[in-house]
């Protein structure tokens, strides 16, 4: 595709190995970019570079370990060039009670989600700073209004909605712009796991048909890449997303009533135990070491 701001530009997506951040390469490379695919599962990032039309850069990395994506980002830039857009797409999620919940694990998923985002803007921020560049948040509806059994996600989804808020106003004079990307359920390996669990699927199964349906993550990403083009400061995938933004206040009360009626029966079945990460790239963080001392 000619024409494309992202013409002969370098791109940098985290969690690139499958799912969205796949979908997100493949769009970004359709508009002639360079892309830089860091993440988990180096044959799988290899995997997606070799299918890529244009030349493409794969990078085992964990974005929790600063020191691993300052080096990520010195090999991008020698050699692919100085990115102009960074997509922070890298994420896990576990479900299952707070109160029963591994502390480690817990923490896990805040320090990939929330604090691996931090640790990528830190690394490519001087980038971004050379080139004006775009730096792309990914958040989702659980930056809108938190759901029971996903404390851990939720929380660090409304981390990086204010982070990016932050970023915003502190690059802006710069000539960086930021957006946060609020995605509803993407048909992902992670999403397909959690349907596995009947509390998981029971409290999904309650909500609104248009607060239930899922989205390919082709259908997505072509939403994101326009928006990279745009530098849009905020894009809600489906567009109805935006009319939670307005409502957010009164999500919780909403939540509150369907959990006090549902949870009581699926406690008393016995549904209400941790899922453990959900989908193969939260078993490769998981099974990465990074949580071990």
């Amino acid at each position: 595709m000619t024409g494309s701001p992202l013409q002969n530009r370098t791109v940098v997506v985290t969690g690139a190995a499958r799912g969205l951040g796949a979908a997100l390469a493949r769009a970004c490379a359709s508009r002639g970019a360079r892309l830089a695919l860091l993440g988990h599962e180096k044959p799988h990032l290899d995997a997606v570079a070799q299918d890529l039309p244009t030349p493409a850069l794969a990078l085992e990395v964990d974005v929790t370990d600063p020191d691993a994506l300052e080096d990520a980002a010195a090999q991008v830039r020698g050699r692919l060039g100085p990115p102009s857009v960074v997509v922070a797409n890298a994420g896990v999620a576990e479900g299952g009670p707070f109160a029963t919940s591994d502390p480690a694990a817990w923490a896990r998923v805040v320090d990939v989600n929330l604090t691996g985002s931090a640790h990528t803007a830190r690394a490519f921020l001087p980038d971004l700073l050379r080139t004006a560049g775009y730096h792309l948040q990914i958040a989702s509806l659980a930056s809108l209004g938190a759901a029971p059994l996903m404390s851990a996600y939720c929380a660090s989804k409304a981390g990086v909605e204010a982070f990016g808020h932050s970023l915003r106003a502190e690059v802006a004079h710069h000539g960086v712009a930021v957006g946060i990307a609020y995605l509803n359920w993407i048909d992902t390996d992670m999403i397909r796991d959690a349907d596995r669990y009947a509390v998981l699927r029971e409290l999904r199964a309650h909500l609104p048909p248009p607060a239930r349906r899922t989205f390919p993550a082709d259908v997505v990403a072509a939403r994101l890449v326009r928006t990279v083009e745009r530098r849009r400061t905020a894009v809600y995938v489906p567009g109805w997303l935006r009319l939670a933004q307005v409502g957010r206040a009164t999500l919780p009360p909403v939540v509150m009533r369907s959990s006090r009626r549902e949870l009581p029966r699926l406690e008393a079945e016995g549904a209400m135990g941790p899922t453990g990460p959900l989908g193969a790239g939260g078993r490769a963080d998981h099974g990465s070491g990074a949580r071990r001392p």
